[in-house]
């Protein structure tokens, strides 16, 4: 069964900006290209965590005025974990989360999996996306210092979750996802209920409260160690300054 990996990459990239190209291709340590070490880009560490989850089909969705990630990644992604093809679509303006996600639902069958993964973060272990399975929508967790700046998930001692507390001030839990995996149906039944509210949700959270409240399931894994959003300067200085350039070894400590 072929597996599908969304990658949202149409964001303005505003924290971090100005650069001389998309936030996604911000140089994070390196990689071997044929015994050459290159430079290596924010985004390569979900795809690559995708690719070792056994995806073998890449979804970018980008504006219109990112075509340096088409030139990046081109029609096939290759690591020692396997290959991937890679196809594109376009969000034509920033409309938030769920609108990029769904902008990848014409090519996604039912019964396939999907994985969708933030592409300016970088997070730890590299085989988080391994410990999610099922049909349902599961978040993959990671604690953090701040989760008031991300989405914290609140879940029982079995993994199901109650609620998702949106950029709140206080929040009850410093728990926040960091990807998440669903059925090509779920994906389907989420954008039936985005368009019956509207398409008011920019945020993923505001959207999973409503499915569970309609009665949804929706459970998460706590597996999740270390997570660094390099989507703002400071999260960047950050994960370099903590990583450095072994970026891909295990680090002991917990970031937000």
């Amino acid at each position: 069964m072929k597996i599908w990996g969304l990658v949202p990459a149409a964001g303005l990239g505003s924290r971090i900006q100005p650069l001389a190209f998309s936030k996604e291709l911000l140089p994070v340590g390196s990689r071997w290209v044929d015994g050459v070490e290159r430079p290596k880009a924010v985004s390569e560490y979900v795809v690559e965590r995708m690719l070792a989850a056994g995806v073998d089909k890449l979804c970018f969705v980008i504006s219109p005025h990112k075509p340096d990630i088409v030139r990046y990644y081109g029609s096939e992604y290759v690591t020692d974990d396997g290959r991937a093809q890679v196809c594109y679509m376009v969000q034509p303006q920033a409309a938030g989360l769920c609108d990029a996600i769904f902008r990848a639902l014409p090519l996604v069958r039912e019964s396939e999996p999907v994985l969708v993964g933030l592409p300016d973060t970088v997070w730890f272990p590299r085989a988080g996306y391994q410990q999610l399975s099922g049909e349902n929508l599961t978040f993959l967790l990671f604690p953090v210092r701040q989760p008031e700046l991300f989405d914290a998930v609140v879940c029982d001692d079995e993994g199901t979750v109650r609620t998702i507390e949106v950029k709140q001030a206080a929040p009850t839990t410093n728990w926040i996802w960091g990807g998440f995996r669903m059925s090509g149906g779920v994906l389907s039944e989420l954008h039936r209920l985005w368009c019956e509210r509207d398409r008011a949700d920019p945020y993923v959270g505001t959207l999973v409260n409503e499915y569970i409240r309609r009665g949804g399931r929706v459970t998460a894994v706590r597996a999740g160690e270390s997570y660094f959003d390099v989507g703002t300067l400071e999260g960047y200085r950050r994960a370099m300054h903590q990583l450095g350039p072994a970026l891909e070894r295990e680090p002991t400590a917990h970031t937000g």
